[in-house]
């Protein structure tokens, strides 16, 4: 048989469509995470019935910044050029179950507000330049209330200033854990005043000597404090880890 223009442009058609059936298939859907809470369950809520199921949190507000687009469950954009990758969580790709409804979830917190930013001190940004942070709404863990909703799995990927188990076990501590227990952290700061803490000039976070952020902390930016005290006259706040 001959084989004239026609044929070779008909083939070409041919395995045109069979490459694009190929790529849907195999579409990209990160580690297949999904869940089956519903897209409409936080359709007759309004952000703060959400938000006041949650107790504040105590991480630390280092950015303030409006969220102007969510991608997904766990990525946001903000009005400063930022692309935010929420830490520790991970939620379900456009195309697989859940997807809507963490998106949901997020925009209902999130978009056209002003959001705060936690940022990982031991690895500030993802392969693709986004930055790795807890985000804050109005004083809560928005990373750890999906993880509660069932809206995200965890992610852990060290190093990692978060630990997101604890989250999503629940053992967050939260910011007034400390006002309701200010007796035994004032006798904590008088027997520590003899220590060695060390704070990070970028964080604006201090902690103990043998604390693994210390051991990955840039020696530019690091500055040494006789006591807990004196840390914290100069502005610095405890880490979150080691709880100097």
């Amino acid at each position: 048989m001959t084989i004239t223009k026609k044929h070779i442009f008909s083939l070409m058609i041919i395995l045109i469509i069979a490459i694009g059936a190929i790529s849907i298939a195999s579409a990209y859907t990160g580690t297949g995470f999904s869940h089956n809470v519903p897209s409409s369950k936080y359709s007759d809520m309004s952000a703060s019935d959400i938000l006041n199921q949650y107790q504040n949190t105590n991480c630390h507000v280092e950015e303030r910044a409006v969220c102007t687009q969510v991608v997904d469950g766990d990525t946001i954009y903000l009005d400063n050029g930022e692309k935010v990758r929420l830490v520790g969580v991970n939620t379900p790709e456009r195309g697989v179950e859940g997807y809507i409804a963490s998106k949901n979830f997020v925009q209902k917190l999130c978009l056209n507000k002003e959001v705060g930013l936690d940022i990982d001190d031991s690895k500030n940004h993802d392969k693709y330049g986004r930055t790795l942070a807890v985000v804050i709404v109005d004083g809560k863990n928005l990373n750890e209330m999906l993880l509660k909703e069932g809206l995200a799995e965890i992610m852990y990927m060290p190093p990692s200033e978060f630990y997101p188990y604890d989250w999503a076990n629940g053992n967050t501590p939260v910011a007034n854990t400390h006002t309701s227990s200010s007796g035994s952290s004032s006798d904590t700061s008088s027997s520590s005043g003899s220590g060695n803490y060390i704070g990070n000039s970028n964080s604006g976070k201090f902690h103990v000597s043998n604390c693994d952020s210390v051991g990955k902390m840039a020696e530019k930016n690091k500055v040494f404090f006789s006591s807990r005290d004196e840390a914290i006259n100069q502005g610095y706040v405890p880490c979150k880890r080691c709880n100097p």
